[in-house]
């Protein structure tokens, strides 16, 4: 990663730990951490340029880096400088809360001297033989609430940063939004997980206007905290759905903004079938190549597909999503690859073993989908 080309690299983390992370590269090698939300760290960075330039030689990590938006001026002409001493590559590693905003900040100061990298939540193929998928799918993909002593700890620890995110990160990025109308708003997105966007009805339950309601998802959307599914839309002779599907990103903040604190809980509620087909989604979204597409499938005739993979080599791969390995697709799943011209179809559930079914249709266990999809890239 960091000998890239650029002069920096700008990871835009969503997940609790990203400051161990930082912590640790720091320590790997000759380099200095510092973290701007800290006020004396920011005090040395008083003059920017000629502490920057007094590292030369040395890779800078500046954690929360939102906290300085004036810094990427400075970072313009301390990478220049050091690019024409001979330093061109992996000078600076950047941190901070992912949005438009700070990408926009960047875009403006660093143009062709940074490289963007979105850190993706643990997926199950990273697992070690003490934690469980089924853990991961509870706690979600943030190392600290996975890696909690509890699950009580976990949940308190998701709940912390909800609340944290919407009182302090929010308003730190421009986010002008009441917290008890966003958080309302966050909770009922959850509820309506994997279902297809209803603006108007959204709007009458918060009692704002339509334009309102898409103006709180755009934002959540930008912060990679939700994700908007949209539908797959070639030309297949039939009426499709057009509205988009809406999942929290993180299954572990989903079961937080839904107060589910244990597995037998989950399994129990009624987002359980929903909460896995989020889950699902989001380990394939993290690990398809960059410019495959990523969509839903559905027909007026009910002929439907949850994941719909179009990869640049031309495969198209037709995807439906079932908790449990003993479960079958419905007849709408074959017609539904039927129509996109599917080149692979797969059934992906959450046991253990990969086996085929009827029609060319193959049964995968999550970790082999992830694995299957990630060797693509």
């Amino acid at each position: 990663m960091l000998s890239y080309q650029a002069g920096a690299v700008l990871l835009g983390p969503r997940q609790i730990g990203k400051t161990t992370l930082a912590r640790d590269i720091a320590d790997s090698r000759d380099a200095v951490y510092l973290d701007l939300e800290r006020e004396d760290h920011r005090a040395v960075m008083a003059d920017a340029r000629q502490y920057l330039l007094s590292k030369q030689g040395k890779l800078v990590v500046l954690d929360e880096v939102q906290m300085m938006p004036g810094i990427f001026k400075e970072l313009r002409g301390v990478i220049d400088q050091n690019r024409r001493d001979g330093f061109r590559e992996g000078q600076f590693l950047l941190l901070g809360s992912a949005s438009s905003t700070l990408l926009r900040q960047t875009q403006e100061g660093l143009t062709g001297r940074v490289a963007y990298l979105e850190l993706s939540p643990i997926l199950t193929t990273e697992l070690t033989d003490d934690l469980t998928q089924e853990q991961l799918w509870l706690r979600g993909g943030f190392p600290d609430s996975l890696l909690a002593g509890s699950d009580r700890t976990s949940l308190q620890l998701r709940s912390d940063f909800i609340r944290s995110y919407l009182e302090r990160d929010m308003p730190l990025l421009g986010i002008n939004v009441p917290m008890v109308r966003m958080r309302r708003f966050w909770t009922m997105l959850a509820h309506l997980q994997g279902e297809f966007l209803n603006a108007r009805k959204l709007a009458e339950a918060l009692e704002v206007e339509g334009k309102t309601v898409r103006r709180y998802i755009d934002i959540l959307v930008d912060l990679m905290l939700v994700r908007r599914l949209q539908p797959w839309t070639g030309n297949v002779g039939k009426r499709l759905v057009k509205s988009p599907k809406i999942y929290v990103r993180d299954s572990g903040i989903l079961h937080a903004l839904l107060g589910i604190g244990n597995i037998e809980d989950l399994l129990s509620h009624p987002v359980v079938g929903r909460s896995w087909e989020g889950f699902v989604i989001d380990h394939v979204a993290a690990v398809i190549p960059p410019l495959a597409g990523l969509y839903f499938y559905r027909s007026n005739s009910q002929a439907g597909l949850d994941l719909v993979v179009d990869f640049t080599s031309g495969e198209r791969w037709g995807i439906e999503i079932k908790r449990s390995a003993s479960a079958r697709p419905k007849s709408g799943f074959y017609t539904a690859c039927d129509d996109i011209k599917a080149t692979r179809r797969i059934m992906v559930h959450s046991g253990d073993e990969d086996f085929p079914l009827k029609g060319d249709t193959e049964a995968l266990s999550l970790r082999s989908l992830v694995e299957q999809v990630g060797a693509l890239s």
